[in-house]
């Protein structure tokens, strides 16, 4: 019984940090829904770092649904231009130069759940762009 027990409690890992504390951060979704914006994204970030979430592990900023607008003639995602004038990349660069990290949804298929432009068949450029 000892040594079923001690091989149950005992995990071989890697010890390099990850997976010590979960992925934790803020996802758009639960406050906004489709109601979001380049400015509520900015004033995340610098929430949580004023606040001391940054410091406390939480360090994901996620844009979920209803960021995107199209795609253009190449298949490469567009953003709405009227929520976000700076653009994804410029929005991912002011995340992480407050030390956070930028995640964005997309859906598997050929729409997200409000109706919005897929991935489906895009999965390639939208990964890299």
């Amino acid at each position: 019984f000892l040594l079923e027990r001690q091989a149950i409690t005992k995990a071989d890992a890697l010890d390099n940090g990850v997976g010590r504390i979960p992925a934790m951060g803020w996802n758009s979704w639960n406050n906004f829904r489709c109601n979001i914006n380049e400015q509520i994204i900015r004033e995340v970030a610098d929430a949580m770092v004023n606040s001391g979430l940054a410091n406390a592990g939480y360090q994901y900023v996620n844009v979920d649904d209803c960021w995107m607008h199209s795609r253009d003639v190449d298949g490469n995602i567009i953003a709405d231009k009227t929520k976000f004038p700076s653009g994804m990349k410029a929005l991912g660069d002011y995340i992480h130069s407050k030390g956070l990290k930028f995640g964005i949804y997309s859906s598997p298929g050929n729409s997200t759940c409000e109706g919005f432009v897929g991935s489906w068949g895009h999965e390639q450029e939208d990964a890299i762009s």
